[in-house]
């Protein structure tokens, strides 16, 4: 075959796959848009995806008080014909993991968590109520025993997540809810993490607060009793009263930095 035919014969093929493509594209925003069917992407049993994931900024309320984020533009359109930030961040600002070497001295750095603990069955636990009137309540065995009587056992591989109402709260000062010596917010309670790690299969925890253990605690507990073994934890989620108690599946992508104790992550639930 001469050279022109085979660059032909290249070209239609390419002009073919991009039309078929872009063709298939369009045809699934639309289906999308108008409620028509449900993306690819979401056909093992999901019909929605939530956003979990809070958004960043240097104002984001943080655990020490103190900006743990800014962010610097290098580059700008009118002058260099693109767009090119710098930003600086503290591993455990906004919605963020904390890896097991968070707490403590050899344990698995944010890159080394397994991707198979990424994708996890996301079990919400419910204490907004009792949080209203109790800002320094804690998730105890009781409730997870609560959730269980309802929802049955819970899976292998699970986040545990505790939704406290809290989100609502974060760009308020009554989110870090600090009283010149404490903060005050919900958080889970060291029985609590210890019945996970004995009687479930569950992988991570996660709060809709500044931390995994309740705001005036004096030692961390939760973290110590959980981050050891392996588990990792999440931290200021959103959206948890977007989703179910039970059948949500969080995806998390949780940041890849060698070493590190954990990072800012971006969360969605598949619903």
């Amino acid at each position: 075959m001469c050279d022109i035919c085979v660059m032909n014969s290249v070209k239609d093929r390419m002009l073919s796959r991009r039309g078929f493509f872009s063709a298939a594209a369009a045809t699934g925003v639309a289906a999308f848009a108008t409620g028509a069917t449900v993306p690819a992407a979401l056909a093992a049993g999901h019909g929605s995806v939530e956003d979990m994931t809070h958004t960043l900024h240097p104002n984001f309320p943080t655990f020490f008080g103190d900006q743990q984020f800014s962010i610097e533009q290098l580059f700008n359109y009118a002058e260099h014909s693109f767009n090119l930030n710098q930003f600086t961040v503290n591993e455990h600002t906004g919605t963020h993991v904390d890896a097991p070497l968070h707490f403590s001295p050899d344990g698995m750095s944010v890159d080394e968590i397994p991707v198979s603990d990424l994708f996890a069955p996301l079990c919400v636990i419910d204490i907004a109520a009792r949080a209203a009137t109790d800002a320094d309540t804690r998730v105890t065995p009781d409730d997870i025993r609560a959730w269980i009587a309802a929802n049955g056992d819970i899976p292998a591989g699970a986040c545990v997540a505790m939704h406290s109402g809290w989100a609502g709260k974060v760009d308020t000062d009554g989110y870090r809810n600090f009283d010149g010596e404490v903060q005050h917010y919900p958080g889970f309670h060291v029985e609590a993490t210890q019945m996970l790690i004995e009687e479930t299969g569950a992988r991570s925890i996660a709060t809709d607060t500044l931390s995994l253990d309740h705001g005036m605690s004096p030692d961390f507990a939760a973290h110590y009793a959980w981050l050891p073994t392996g588990r990792f934890g999440i931290e200021n989620l959103a959206g948890l009263d977007k989703v179910p108690a039970a059948g949500a599946t969080l995806v998390i992508g949780a940041p890849k930095h060698a070493g590190g104790t954990g990072g800012p992550a971006r969360i969605f639930a598949l619903i």
